[in-house]
């Protein structure tokens, strides 16, 4: 007896229907610089014109095990936007304009319908980042993952003049850092969130009253996209460095800015930290020192700026739709220290 692909649990209809299903999506994200159409092999993207000595800029990521709040909910449109703010959120801090993003689905057992929605996501972050999604991959895998679940990651490029490269070389001390709300939660420590939250939405609706809003939907929240905000930005003040706060929260992520022999200090009280952080430390039994090394605390990205620059720069991102704090300042010495 003949023995088919399908048979094997890979059903390639499937993917031809995911494939039609998801092609509105993906020519809405469409700019200038996409040349040809989906179904190509590889995806073409024209360089920019205008800059004297482009540089491209790489960046790949997931989303973690958020997706489990995302699967266990039935909730598929939104991750997706998690997976590309990832990406072009840690592009863009070098001064990188995303260009083009591509995604990778895999899964058990493909359902055309829920691919699709999970790349309307992926589009509507493609759309607010600029970036244009130019290909990517679905996989069906059966046997591998369980029955129902999937995980997705994304690939993003962009550019920059030479000249634009922010790397954090001219910080120093006395320069301001600057916070840019988060959304949330963002896409980072999702494991130990579902260690104190557990995966049973019956038992989540228990936690309305502290989070102050429906538990699925502060967890799902997703991931703020700043780079239109960042672009404008580095086009009126000099920007000295831009930290993404994602795994490793507030500890990792800003040093990786600064030069050797920089430090900072980080006034914790400088803004309000969103309720979620809190109830999770208390849950946690942590430290703030362990907390601000796991989340983003309300804080999605830092800018560093001269202090002659603050008050243009908190005008700029203000006009742009962003919500920001003066946070903390540079000083001699090394890592982050909370006061």
């Amino acid at each position: 007896m003949a023995i088919s692909y399908k048979d094997s649990g890979v059903d390639v209809e499937k993917g031809y229907e995911a494939v039609k299903l998801m092609k509105q999506h993906v020519k809405s994200t469409y700019t200038q610089g996409v040349l040809g159409d989906i179904g190509s092999f590889g995806g073409f993207f024209k360089m920019p014109d205008g800059m004297k000595e482009p540089v491209l800029v790489a960046g790949t990521d997931g989303v973690g095990t958020k997706l489990k709040y995302a699967i266990i909910s039935g909730k598929h449109d939104t991750i997706g936007i998690d997976a590309v703010a990832m990406c072009v959120n840690d592009i863009v801090c070098q001064g990188a304009k995303p260009l083009f993003f591509l995604d990778y689905f895999a899964t058990g057992s493909l359902s055309p319908e829920k691919v699709a929605t999970v790349v309307s996501g992926i589009a509507e972050g493609c759309r607010q980042s600029g970036a244009a999604l130019i290909g990517g991959e679905t996989a069906e895998m059966p046997g591998f993952y369980p029955e129902g679940d999937y995980d997705i990651a994304g690939f993003a490029v962009g550019a920059v003049d030479r000249s634009k490269i922010i790397n954090g070389s001219g910080i120093k001390e006395g320069d301001v850092l600057i916070g840019l709300k988060s959304s949330g939660i963002h896409s980072n420590g999702y494991s130990l969130v579902r260690k104190l939250f557990g995966e049973d939405i019956s038992v989540l609706e228990k936690f309305d009253s502290e989070l102050g809003a429906k538990p699925i939907d502060v967890l799902l929240t997703p991931t703020r996209i700043y780079v239109k905000s960042i672009l404008s930005l580095i086009e009126k003040v000099h920007i000295k460095g831009i930290a993404h706060i994602t795994g490793g929260g507030f500890i990792e992520n800003i040093p990786r800015i600064f030069p050797e022999g920089i430090g900072c200090e980080i006034v914790k009280n400088s803004y309000e930290v969103p309720a979620v952080f809190r109830v999770m430390q208390k849950r946690a039994g942590i430290s703030d020192s362990q907390i601000y090394n796991t989340f983003n605390m309300g804080i999605g990205m830092v800018v560093c700026v001269a202090e002659s620059d603050v008050k243009a720069t908190v005008s700029q991102l203000e006009s742009t739709g962003e919500q920001c704090f003066v946070i903390g300042k540079t000083v001699k010495g090394s890592g982050v220290k909370l006061v």
